[in-house]
């Protein structure tokens, strides 16, 4: 049978993890033969909550970031106050706005009072809740110490939302000044570049190039906006095709750490979720190899998925994750290594990691305050240049007219 343990040894060290064993004796001898003593085990009749049954729809649901972080705050805070977990879930149900986040809720409240591991029932939500959330959850409720996950696995979700907002943030502005030229460009072709090229005609005028592609943009977009809109949709599917692929995600990734200004953003952004993911799982109990595969399967970017899946098969050889990630030095900056590397010697790893978190976090914070005002003068420049085009190409033109009526 597979069981996961948690286990301690006489100086205090706890450890935890998945093993094959006969019976509760076998694995009882493999830990005393380390030094360690059980503290608690459960058999893993389904790999882990990995064959739980899905419902398709339940897929596809999802819930803000921020109604999880709260959800885990408020459990932790119930459950460290003595409240069994099937009432500590009807609370926070009650208190719900979420009409979908209530449903799930109830689900899961449900299972609980039928039997259910709390990971099983949650599992059965992978659009709420990710393996990283299961998989600390898990750990708790087989350690003891559900309370104390739950916190972790709160402020690991507040740090992680405020570090995507940031960068989200600093996106916005740039998008809606866009999104504007954009459309008022399609009304100008619309409307104002077809009563202008009625009077070119009415003038027998030689048109320049650049006026004679206005008016052919401006003929395209009036005979065959359908198509323009066909297309469009066509590339939004495509796109997000392309990024369930693995060749998609593999092409998108590797451009995202080669565009200038970008790619320092996200290696920050990857790199802080990294180190503040892989401490909150490390501090949650889960063991070295188990918190790897997870973060292979967490972070977003290809090469970083990659890194780390290659880390989990190195480390269990015996090598350290610090030389893993020294190898890589065109996504993880030479400091990472050399902090997990004293993580490593000191045994403090968790604490390293976190500070390493709080370094990057902060950066990211940093460095999108000052894209904002790189953004605007770039912005400034792309509309008057497009203004510019768009001017010289209509005023050309009737220039060359008044010139030859002179």
């Amino acid at each position: 049978m597979e069981v996961f343990y948690t286990a301690k040894n006489f100086a205090g060290e706890t450890k935890s993890g998945k093993v094959k064993v006969k019976d509760e004796r076998d694995l009882a001898n493999q830990l005393r033969s380390d030094g360690f003593v059980i503290t608690s085990f459960k058999e893993l009749e389904k790999e882990g909550g990995q064959d739980v049954r899905i419902k398709f729809l339940d897929r596809f649901t999802s819930i803000p970031v921020a109604e999880k972080m709260m959800f885990a705050k408020n459990l932790s805070v119930m459950i460290s106050s003595g409240l069994p977990l099937a009432r500590a879930l009807q609370n926070i149900t009650v208190q719900t706005e979420n009409k979908r986040f209530i449903k799930i809720l109830k689900n899961v409240e449900e299972d609980i009072q039928t039997g259910s591991g709390f990971a099983d029932s949650l599992a059965k939500f992978p659009g709420v809740f990710d393996e990283l959330f299961v998989n600390m959850i898990r750990v708790g409720e087989i350690g003891g110490n559900l309370d104390e996950v739950l916190n972790i696995l709160a402020l690991q979700l507040e740090k992680d939302h405020d570090l995507i907002k940031k960068v989200k943030g600093a996106l916005v502005y740039p998008g809606v000044i866009l999104v504007a030229m954009v459309l008022i460009g399609i009304v100008m072709m619309i409307y104002v570049v077809p009563q202008i090229t009625s009077v070119f005609e009415s003038l027998n005028a030689t048109l320049p190039p650049t006026t004679q592609f206005i008016i052919a943009l401006s003929s395209v977009i009036r005979n065959f906006w359908y198509l323009l809109i066909v297309g469009l949709v066509l590339l939004v599917f495509l796109f997000r095709f392309l990024s369930t692929t693995q060749s998609g995600k593999k092409m998108f990734g590797t451009v995202m750490i080669n565009v200038p200004v970008v790619k320092n953003i996200v290696i920050k952004v990857n790199c802080a979720r990294f180190a503040r993911i892989y401490s909150s799982l490390l501090r949650s109990g889960v063991p070295v190899v188990e918190a790897l595969r997870i973060l292979s399967r967490t972070l977003t970017n290809f090469h970083y998925k990659k890194v780390l899946a290659k880390s989990v098969e190195s480390v269990q050889k015996g090598v350290n994750l610090s030389k893993v990630i020294a190898e890589e030095k065109k996504i993880f900056p030479v400091l990472v290594a050399q902090m997990i590397e004293v993580g490593e010697e000191t045994g403090k790893t968790e604490a390293v990691l976190s500070k390493l978190a709080e370094f990057y976090e902060e950066d990211v914070d940093q460095t999108t305050k000052n894209l904002s005002s790189i953004i605007e003068p770039v912005l400034m420049l792309l509309i008057g240049s497009a203004v510019g085009f768009f001017a010289i190409s209509i005023l050309q033109p009737m220039y060359s007219v008044l010139d030859s009526i002179k």
